[in-house]
């Protein structure tokens, strides 16, 4: 099935904001799975290793969505030829896994401040690639775009006058392992949504993703992890919250917008992560706060200003 017809720029800034919301709630739920706290009622919680909530999320989802698309559509819809099979596996291996799993892991080895806006070079990552890919230097408005969010991202995190940065050698690797990942579903999810329904895209590369964690941890070891009741509940809700919602609101974005938008838009995420902790536990937003906020605010009505020729040629070509 072919994806619309016609991109829709504003409907898929909507898509795009409001899986960065989604990702929001589920970085504050998150931290349930490293702390054991944040839960309702103020009941604690398991850790989960950061393998098996990278795992979880995806298989969890796919497990949902598999027979829900199978009742809809039928098994003969959602088939795809073999050679589009490993882009979708690429893309769930390399974009998915790897970005959930390094950003997972550069939080428990750093913090979660500098995780997220070594993370949210993606865009730097994203730009260069269709600047590169094109043969042409992006604007200086895209260019100015992508500064303003990264920075708008470190301020927003609290990188700048808080002493948060932690320079872990590993963490900054996994890290920066994140942000390449990121920027590669965001350019290989964009080109293959030019071709296919989002749900097809979502289906096989959650499948491309829950295979390659079945071949790195084994059911066998999860069984013998012993979670219980409430860490898989948890897990459920999680995998929904962060994977089968944001991606599909995500990818159906990806259908409208080129991936240096997108992925402008996407650093909304910290923005809104800061807000939802202030409602939730009352933490209070400080000033250098609100100016990264206003910065990605700006770099996201600077980058949907048009240019000419310029937006056709980078839709030439799309972590969490």
């Amino acid at each position: 099935m072919k994806a619309e017809p016609g991109p829709r720029p504003l409907l898929g800034y909507l898509y795009i904001a409001s899986s960065t919301l989604l990702w929001g709630i589920s970085a504050t739920l998150g931290r349930a799975a490293f702390t054991g706290h944040l839960l309702p009622g103020g009941a604690s919680l398991r850790n989960i290793d950061p393998l098996i909530l990278s795992q979880s999320r995806a298989t969890l989802s796919l497990a949902v969505l598999l027979p829900v698309l199978l009742a809809r559509r039928g098994g003969a819809a959602l088939r795809v030829p073999g050679r589009d099979l490993v882009q979708f596996f690429l893309l769930g291996v390399f974009g998915v896994a790897i970005s959930n799993y390094c950003y997972y892991v550069a939080i428990q080895r750093t913090n979660v401040a500098t995780a997220i806006i070594l993370q949210y070079t993606a865009p730097v990552w994203v730009l260069l690639y269709t600047a590169i890919r094109g043969g042409e230097w992006p604007s200086w408005r895209r260019s100015a775009a992508v500064g303003l969010a990264v920075a708008g991202c470190a301020l927003a995190v609290g990188l700048v006058g808080s002493g948060r940065f932690r320079m872990d050698t590993i963490g900054v690797l996994f890290a920066m392992f994140a942000a390449f990942s990121f920027a590669f579903y965001n350019v290989g999810g964009h080109k293959i949504l030019a071709r296919y329904d989002r749900w097809k895209v979502l289906l096989w590369v959650l499948v491309g993703t829950s295979a390659f964690w079945m071949c790195v941890n084994p059911p066998w070891k999860i069984v013998a992890a012993h979670y219980d009741r409430q860490q898989w509940g948890f897990m459920m809700v999680f995998s929904l919250i962060s994977v089968l919602g944001p991606f599909s609101l995500y990818f159906a974005g990806l259908q409208h917008l080129d991936p240096t938008r997108a992925i402008v838009v996407s650093c909304m995420e910290p923005v809104f992560s800061i807000a939802i902790t202030a409602l939730l536990l009352g933490e209070l937003v400080r000033p250098v706060q609100t100016a990264g906020i206003v910065l990605v605010l700006m770099a996201i009505i600077l980058i949907q200003l048009p240019e000419r020729a310029r937006d056709a040629e980078l839709i030439v070509e799309p972590i969490e």
